[in-house]
């Protein structure tokens, strides 16, 4: 099922969740567990993260394969401008939809590792937006398309109403859902949210939320991406060791309020970043159950 049917048939809040392609056995191992928790609940689509090489594409197909497979799921991988020429482009598209893909989050991506400056492949792109008019004239209507939204503004463009003219170009361009970065302060996704309505957004504006179960780990993500942790989330995290039972209920606690609080003002569903763990997805869904049916 396409993102737009999903979200436009489902009477209900939609759950969806993100993996990331185990690069061992032993991490595939462990997924495959993990997937066994996870898929007891009512997951509307599960994405899958890429990195941009070889093996890293390999993986994200062949795991989109074997989970829309094996639990019958609506499964879409990611893909990003990073070194993706548009031959590139085609081959990996041709071979997802060849797979049985009807769904595709295109991103624009990070610079590579060491590199401060995004810089286009030759014969790419710069910007999601034209991923997403490229897709849409090659594809048409053949894959639905996913992008993504910053309710902080995006790390290289802290200026808010340009963050929205971005994403207006990306939907304008023909993306059906947009799914945002992780924040922690619910007033930061209600702006974002609403600016973009007064710009002409009208897909689906779905947030990510992850939870905090480490607060090192978490911190270094949220500094990365240009996120924030609200002070006193911090307090509250820090008065335990890192990574203990404690601070992972804390953290767990802080993500159910969170999305019960979206929730509640009728956002169209939540999208949980895994980090390949069900611990804290199984806790949020079980509490928040009654939203999703």
């Amino acid at each position: 099922m396409k993102f737009r049917d999903i979200y436009q048939q489902s009477r209900r809040p939609v759950l969806s969740i993100e993996l990331f392609p185990p690069k061992t056995s032993k991490g595939r191992a462990h997924l495959d567990a993990e997937l066994v928790r996870l898929m007891q609940y009512p997951v509307g689509f599960v994405s899958v993260t890429y990195g941009a090489g070889g093996a890293a594409q390999t993986n994200t197909l062949s795991l989109v394969r074997d989970i829309r497979q094996q639990y019958e799921v609506t499964t879409a991988p990611h893909f990003t401008c990073v070194g993706a020429s548009r031959k590139s482009v085609r081959a990996y598209v041709d071979r997802a939809i060849a797979e049985g893909a009807e769904n595709l989050v295109a991103l624009r991506g990070d610079p590579p590792r060491g590199e401060s400056a995004f810089r286009p492949a030759a014969d790419g792109f710069t910007y999601a937006w034209q991923l997403v008019a490229f897709l849409k004239e090659t594809y048409g209507d053949a894959i639905s398309l996913a992008v993504a939204g910053y309710p902080e503004g995006h790390v290289e463009t802290r200026d808010m109403a340009l963050s929205i003219q971005h994403l207006k170009q990306k939907v304008d361009a023909g993306a059906d859902l947009v799914i945002t970065q992780l924040f922690y302060d619910n007033a930061d996704f209600f702006r974002f949210r609403d600016m973009a309505v007064r710009a002409g957004v009208t897909v689906p504006i779905v947030p990510g939320i992850l939870p905090i179960t480490k607060y090192s780990q978490i911190d270094r993500i949220t500094r990365l991406c240009g996120a924030k942790i609200p002070a006193d989330l911090t307090k509250t995290l820090v008065a335990f060791p890192d990574g203990s039972s404690d601070q992972q209920m804390a953290g767990i606690a802080a993500a159910i309020d969170q999305a019960g609080e979206l929730l509640d003002a009728g956002v169209p569903g939540i999208h949980i970043f895994t980090l390949n763990n069900s611990y804290a997805t199984a806790h949020m869904v079980v509490a928040l159950e009654h939203y999703f049916g």
